[in-house]
């Protein structure tokens, strides 16, 4: 029953496998640039995060892919976690305007708060330009900057593609792994996947 119920949700939130990301985001290649104001009026500027790691993290609040990780408190733990060794976290909202998950500023406060999100910045993208500049295709699609501005992973948050939290516990998490591996200065094993989840809504 269960792995049906996840086959039903899964379609419900029109769920998709993306291809590994395409030629305009390459591993190894310089991240497009961020220049924008978050949520709080905060500037974010990804250029001028050169030396140290950033992630960055496509959100919609109403898809349960993202739900699967910020009503266990996983997403939040993660974010937690990685901003405790410096990495700056960034969560991106690209549903447009009268789609599911567009939020306005007030909303997506209040959104933050409620969620209790450990992320840096949070930064709404209702027409799309980062989310383009990226190929970002689902929610959650994960990227992870290092220290040299460069893409050192991008795709899955991990190998279980299902909405069901009780899969996150025994699935091999491909941030966590490329936080790891930069921190130890090591190559990243796995360094893009098929990113899964409900599709990014432009």
């Amino acid at each position: 029953m269960g792995i049906v119920k996840d086959i039903a949700v899964a379609a419900a939130a029109v769920c998709w496998i993306a291809a590994p990301a395409s030629a305009a985001v390459e591993v190894g290649k310089p991240a497009p640039e961020i220049v924008v104001k978050d949520i709080e009026n905060k500037d974010v500027n990804l250029m001028s995060l050169k030396g140290k790691i950033v992630v960055l993290e496509w959100n919609n609040p109403d898809c349960p892919f993202v739900k699967k990780f910020y009503d266990s408190g996983a997403m939040q733990k993660l974010q937690a976690d990685a901003g405790a060794k410096g990495v700056v976290w960034i969560v991106i909202n690209s549903s447009s305007a009268g789609k599911q998950g567009h939020m306005d500023n007030a909303a997506a406060k209040a959104d933050f708060g409620a969620k209790g999100i450990k992320a840096e910045h949070y930064i709404l993208d209702p027409e799309g330009k980062i989310g383009h500049a990226y190929d970002a295709k689902t929610t959650p699609h994960m990227f992870v900057v290092d220290k040299a501005g460069n893409i050192a992973y991008a795709g899955a948050i991990d190998d279980k593609p299902s909405t069901n939290a009780a899969d996150i516990a025994g699935a091999t998490n491909y941030v966590t792994a490329a936080l790891d591996s930069l921190f130890a200065g090591k190559p990243v094993a796995v360094s893009s996947s098929k990113a899964y989840g409900c599709g990014v809504k432009y």
